[in-house]
């Protein structure tokens, strides 16, 4: 097995979740092309540089399209979330600088998750961990877009007696009770601004470097640090199948 390739854990777990339809014609294999495109994302190069023993680009290419329109990497990520601890929730974002090749348009015209900010064409990752870093919920905004607005959209999965880590960029009376409404309790450092007293835990808080590792190991694949893809929701499924397949092996239930 070369480096960052399936192992065969792994692949047990993922090979389930796979469509098995068949064409009428022979099958390429599919393990071989999600390490080609496991390649591409973690070396952060073109289509057309991955190495031929994972086959031809375009069936990559394809594969990985077709996958996304299928939902495929939707069911990875919701396999990694089956074990989805709600006790304590985490939500943070992390922007990616858009390279010159995925901009498409002018400064990303039509593309609501293209931006320009401080950092030039920009896209943000939203994310909702569990308290063992895995991700829950994931999104896409463009880079200069307030971080609240994303948040009621991804904590709808917030249960009752659930405790939501933010930083302060979240510290708004509209999480707080929408987070309240649900049963939860926001533990959000308050801004000086912030008028009024909010029970809040610096020791729970602590808790929350978790979405900081989670980002953190996200942004060693050099193709999601760097956002290549045009598309904004073939962006979203390489951060699927990347951090998905990335914890897949410890967190989908066994058998």
């Amino acid at each position: 097995m070369r480096r960052h390739e399936l192992s065969d854990k792994e692949w047990s777990i993922i090979e389930p979740l796979l469509p098995r339809k068949s064409r009428r014609v022979k099958r390429v294999d599919d393990r071989r092309v999600i390490n080609g495109i496991l390649w591409r994302f973690r070396t952060g190069s073109s289509w057309r540089d991955v190495p031929e023993r994972y086959g031809p680009r375009t069936t990559l290419y394809n594969r990985f399209c077709r996958w996304r329109a299928s939902s495929v990497w939707d069911r990875l990520l919701e396999a990694v979330s089956e074990a989805y601890d709600g006790d304590i929730v985490m939500i943070d974002n992390s922007c990616v600088r858009v390279h010159q090749h995925g901009a498409g348009s002018k400064k990303g015209d039509g593309d609501p998750c293209m931006g320009q900010s401080r950092g030039g064409l920009t896209t943000k990752i939203h994310a909702v961990v569990d308290a063992e870093g895995r991700p829950v919920r994931l999104a896409l905004s463009a880079g200069q877009a307030g971080d609240a607005p994303m948040a009621a959209r991804l904590l709808e999965t917030v249960t009752p007696g659930a405790a939501v880590l933010t930083d302060k960029a979240y510290d708004t009376d509209g999480i707080r009770s929408f987070v309240a409404a649900r049963g939860g309790w926001a533990n959000i450092p308050p801004r000086i601004m912030c008028e009024g007293t909010f029970a809040f835990s610096r020791w729970v808080y602590r808790q929350r470097n978790r979405v900081e590792r989670f980002f953190n190991r996200l942004k060693q694949m050099r193709g999601i640090a760097t956002r290549y893809d045009r598309r904004a929701d073939n962006y979203l499924a390489a951060v699927q199948i990347t951090y998905g397949r990335a914890n897949t092996a410890f967190s989908a239930p066994t058998s």
